[in-house]
């Protein structure tokens, strides 16, 4: 079954595999572990974890198209997206393009449709009656 939510999560799914497949097939991920990661404090650590951010971009992109371990796989992204920000993206300013470059916007966009899935009924709270 399709559920109201899948549009949303295939959409993610193909961002975070754009994300990730590529930059495994060039090697760019080892760049990023080498390049960035190991030179802003993560060193010797930049290229594992490069790697593991990248197949963890896969392998939620794939359980958000299966519908499976939903709050899971959003928590890992959200947790990378705001590592992205915090590291990479705050520093440019809100706009990724136009009024700046390189900015916040898109990953506060990411992490809001990823907390939409997470809770497509929105926040309730249990009232005892």
């Amino acid at each position: 079954m399709i559920t109201h939510t899948f549009l949303l999560r295939a959409t993610i799914a193909i961002v975070l595999l754009t994300h990730g497949i590529p930059s495994i097939i060039t090697g760019d991920v080892n760049l990023f572990g080498n390049l960035f990661l190991n030179q802003n404090g993560f060193a010797p650590l930049g290229v594992p974890l490069a790697w593991l951010i990248k197949l963890s971009h896969i392998v939620c992109a794939i359980l958000l198209i299966l519908n499976k371990y939903i709050k899971p796989s959003c928590i890992v992204v959200i947790f990378i997206l705001v590592m992205g920000i915090a590291l990479v993206h705050l520093k440019d300013g809100w706009f990724v393009v136009g009024g700046g470059r390189n900015g916040i916007e898109y990953n506060v966009v990411l992490i809001n449709m990823l907390v939409f899935i997470m809770y497509p009924e929105g926040f309730t709270r249990n009232r005892a009656s």
